[in-house]
């Protein structure tokens, strides 16, 4: 045959195959980007019918037919090497490994163990060719493991022989750290999880990223269009190196391991640059029946600061990988109501009847089936289990497994006994495979790290919700923190609380608390901020409604310790400690209680809508308002306050609460005090107690211009926002009057401050006063009582705030005379400078808010100059000057600020009457009182379950 005829030929042969293999993709593509009308998610509102196959044109042979020049092949076309085939022709590779004889034992266990890496400098990985092998010839010398995949090592070159009923079949990977480099992350740090399948296209296997955030139902014509806007992204492409008799295909997956893989890439984390492949190896791969983990040392360059990222250059971590086969028939999802608080997975579905695309959003949790279905309570078909990790001091051990089992009264009202479980991890002689990161096992887990925090993510089907595995992380520190807010909470409420360190079994008291918590999000439960305010004051003081009902309806609060509570009050110190309450039982009840008389989950809306609606006779079963951030440290809703306790009235809460930390504060050198050690602990309590004052006074100046509101839907009585009485506004800022922008004498205690530093309460006390006032005049509040002044003309307005204000802040200029001290005139500049920030700072303002701040100025300048001729006290007539000459600066349109320059709103530049180009004035002339008021901690606080706002 001609060399045009061979070419002629094999294009045929090619474009007839590349059609075959277009149609089939596209069915399965269709199929890939849909679900179809027997999955849960759609119930079943439509008869089940195909979707049509349209007929395509010919593909295009793709690039890898053989050279002109090429004879006809006599078997499958030829393939062209793909990224993960080896080396490509013509280019120089160094030479591939030489196959190694099986180490002792490997041939014993069956599992496939990488060696131990040499300790001169590592080779680059030489891939396998593309090119077909007999599948004897191939595994003649492998080790091979069976399990979901059969896992081959033939020398270093690792290969997955995928079942040809894996193909196309979903599967989760899920990416952990599992060792690390100090100062790199740490062991059991969540990467990534995603939804991947292998998919089999010819002599090529494609590693495929699933998207589940579009659906639609197949049977509608839409379905095609939503296939096509969600075409999976190919990861990787391998070249099959041999066909098991099975009809398997073998692929050599060593460089996909070994690589970095972006949408599972550590770097992130890590702060890390880039990864160095010839500084990594493979460790072990384990195929077990329903997935496959895979253990790789990578080193990364980089680096981030030595508190959070890679140190000095380079870093070695260990990932571990879980590749799990996803279910076969998706948990029956229940749908998301925002009464309720729980994380949740969303589609956007194009097959609904509401004339749009609809997004559906599922709750988070585990798939739990009674064993006795017509059992009002039944143990359950597959428990809820977490393993404490092996690296837990064992003082702590009983304590977290009563922090897990805490949840099974929780269970019991969904009709579940011993639903959770606590365990032991199995030693090594008993399961030498079992291992912490393992995507089977849900794990607390204690990781050596000076951060004070825990946490508890958790993975989940994208399918139905269905929670598959979570982890708690317990950062050792979390103690240390922990202790110091219970000693400035609750310190002169226990009398365990006479010494540093605290006794361990109060210690393993506040951990158990702090477990039972993360598990709550592990079990799919969200912050709820709204509890604490459901409670009145007198209730959180009642020794027996706290000894049942504990001093928060809900232990996914941030209430911390009961420090409304008072010592003649008799609360029990156990119940100084938040509990599992009423909420978090019935929050578990409506996300996990069978219903089984539905068999959709737009079915069970009417039963979910009526467990609902109990919130109406049963306020304390409420979660927070939709809309508002469970991170906001100021929402407009005064209920739903982060570190609260007693909120329903947060100025008589707060009271109560200043009243302890005046105690406290009394004991701190009793409580620090170490014979021959320095006077760290006192440095620390003292400055968290003072933290503690500016939290609390916090909480009530969000009563002014607050909003209160309720989540209700439609059928439900009342409006969901109501504004606060202007009585209670009013109230709020005299009390913060008297008690914020006065200064409490138990803060500046000279016997106290002078062991441990020279100077310093004055700047401190500074700081939160200023923050306080940055609080009270954010421009968000001042735009909601505008708004309310319009909406209800009795309303508190910001012309009503604005006077008290001044008044109260400058109340010495009603005394002709009378001399102003250091705290009190730091309190004036504080005023000051916070209407800078909001006049001349980056963030713009309401125009009736602007002319209502400078009319204040101009008023506070007239005044000051009334009564600047009586002050006989030097500094304070010079500090009333130095304030005029501040009002001039702030008042005077030629004055530009950088910050409406560049974003600051800190630091000033000055026009000339030539209009010239400004400059910025010296950082030193601002002096060492600048305030950073759009970066304000205890205003943006961060995402951390347990964060911690400090004034130093």
């Amino acid at each position: 045959m001609s060399t045009r005829a061979s070419r002629f030929a094999w294009s045929v042969a090619a474009l007839a195959a590349s059609f075959v293999l277009g149609m089939q993709g596209e069915a399965r593509a269709v199929d890939q980007a849909v679900v179809t009308p027997s999955h849960p998610v759609f119930g079943a509102q439509v008869p089940e019918s195909p979707v049509p196959e349209l007929p395509r044109a010919p593909e295009v042979p793709l690039p890898d037919a053989p050279a002109p020049e090429a004879p006809a092949p006599e078997g499958p076309a030829p393939q062209a090497p793909g990224p993960d085939d080896g080396p490509i022709p013509g280019r120089s590779e160094p030479p591939a490994p030489q196959p190694r004889a099986p180490e002792p034992g490997e041939a014993e266990s069956g599992r496939v163990e990488a060696p131990e890496p040499r300790l001169e400098a590592s080779r680059p990985v030489t891939r396998s060719r593309g090119s077909r092998r007999s599948y004897e010839e191939l595994l003649a010398d492998a080790q091979s493991d069976d399990g979901m995949f059969l896992v081959h090592r033939v020398g270093d070159t690792v290969y997955f022989e995928i079942p040809a009923d894996l193909l196309d079949r979903d599967i989760l990977w899920v990416t952990r750290l599992k060792r690390t480099t100090l100062g790199a992350g740490y062991g059991g740090e969540p990467i990534a999880d995603r939804v991947v399948r292998w998919s089999q296209r010819g002599d090529r296997v494609f590693l495929q990223l699933i998207n589940y955030d579009v659906t639609a139902d197949p049977s509608e014509p839409i379905a095609r269009a939503v296939a096509d806007a969600n075409v999976p992204t190919i990861l990787r492409s391998f070249g099959v190196i041999a066909t098991s008799p099975a009809g398997n295909p073998v692929i050599d997956v060593t460089g996909l391991l070994l690589s970095e893989i972006a949408e599972f890439s550590p770097r992130d984390v890590l702060n890390a640059r880039g990864m160095d492949q010839s500084r990594s190896y493979l460790e072990k791969v384990v195929s077990y029946p329903e997935n496959v983990n895979v253990q790789v040392t990578q080193t990364y360059t980089g680096g981030g600061s030595s508190t959070r990222g890679m140190r000095g250059t380079s870093g070695t971590v260990t990932l571990y990988h879980s590749l799990v086969r996803l279910p076969d028939e998706p948990m029956k999802p229940r749908l998301y109501d925002s009464r309720v608080g729980y994380f949740t997975t969303s589609t956007l579905d194009y097959s609904r009847d509401e004339n749009r695309a609809v997004q559906r959003r599922f709750i988070t949790r585990y798939r739990l089936e009674k064993k006795d279905p017509t059992a009002p309570v039944s143990d359950p078909v597959k428990p809820i289990v977490y393993y404490v990790d092996p690296a837990t001091p064992p003082k702590l051990v009983p304590y977290i497994k009563k922090g897990i089992e805490d949840w099974q009264a929780a269970f019991e009202a969904a009709g579940f006994s011993n639903a959770i479980l606590a365990k032991d991890p199995p030693s090594p002689e008993e399961d030498p495979d079992w291992d912490p990161e393992d995507v089977r096992y849900s794990v607390v887990r204690w990781l050596p790290s000076t951060i004070e925090n825990a946490q508890g993510p958790h993975v989940a089907d994208p399918r139905s919700g269905e929670i598959l595995e979570a982890d708690v992380l317990m950062y050792h520190n979390i103690q240390h923190l922990a202790t110091m807010w219970y000693v400035s909470q609750v310190g002169a409420l226990d009398p365990r609380v006479t010494k540093l360190p605290l006794p361990d079994e109060l210690i393993g008291e506040l951990v158990r608390f702090i477990v039972a918590h993360e598990i709550g999000h592990t079990l799919g439960l969200r912050h709820n901020m709204r509890a604490s305010s459901l409670y009145t004051v007198e209730q959180v003081r009642n020794p027996e409604w706290v000894r049942e009902h504990g001093h928060t309806p809900s232990i996914m609060d941030y209430a911390r310790f009961n420090y409304v509570a008072q010592p003649e009050d008799g609360i029990a110190v156990e119940d100084l400690v938040p509990k599992i309450g009423p909420y978090d039982k019935w929050a578990i009840r409506w996300g996990y209680a069978p219903i089984p008389e539905a068999d959709t989950p737009d079915a069970e809306r009417p039963v979910l809508d009526a467990w609902a609606r109990e919130q109406d006779t049963t306020p304390y079963l409420r979660f927070m308002t939709s809309g508002e951030s469970e991170s906001a440290a100021y929402p407009f809703d005064p209920g739903q306050q982060r570190e609260a306790v007693g909120d329903h009235d947060p100025v008589r809460a707060t009271r109560l609460g200043l009243r302890n930390l005046e105690r406290v504060a009394s004991r701190l050198v009793e409580i620090a005090e170490r014979p021959g050690e320095p006077w760290d602990d006192l440095e620390e309590l003292y400055k968290r107690v003072v933290a503690q004052w500016r939290i609390e006074l916090g909480h009530v100046s969000a009563v002014v211009g607050g909003i209160e509101s309720r989540e209700l839907y439609a059928g439900q009585p009342g409006l969901r926002f109501e504004p606060v009485p202007r009585a209670r506004q009013a109230a709020a800022v005299a009390f913060l009057l008297e008690h914020g922008f006065q200064v409490p004498s138990f803060l500046t205690t000279p016997d106290l401050l002078r062991r441990f530093e020279p100077t310093g309460v004055v700047n401190r006390i500074r700081v939160a006063q200023t923050s306080l006032m940055n609080a009270l005049l954010q421009p968000a509040r001042l735009d909601r009582m505008v708004e309310q002044s319009v909406m209800d003309p009795g309303s508190y307005t910001v012309l009503n705030l604005l006077t008290d204000l001044r008044r109260g802040i400058w109340k010495e200029l009603d005394t002709p005379g009378q001399a102003i001290d250091l705290y009190r005139r730091n309190v004036q500049r504080a005023y000051l400078d916070t209407i800078d920030a909001r006049l001349n700072g980056s963030t713009p303002l309401n125009a009736e808010v602007r002319a209502l701040l400078r009319g204040e100025l101009r008023e506070l300048d007239a005044q000051i100059a009334r009564v600047l001729p009586d002050v006989q006290d030097v500094a304070s007539r010079r500090h009333l000057e130095d304030a005029r000459e501040t009002i001039a600066t702030i008042l005077d349109p030629r004055v530009l600020r950088a910050g409406q320059l560049a974003g600051s709103g800190a630091r000033r530049a000055f026009v000339d009457d030539e209009g010239a180009q400004p400059a910025p004035r010296a950082a030193a002339q601002l002096g060492p009182d600048a305030y950073d008021f759009e970066h304000d901690p205890f205003i943006e606080p961060g995402a951390s379950c347990w964060y911690d706002p400090r004034i130093d």
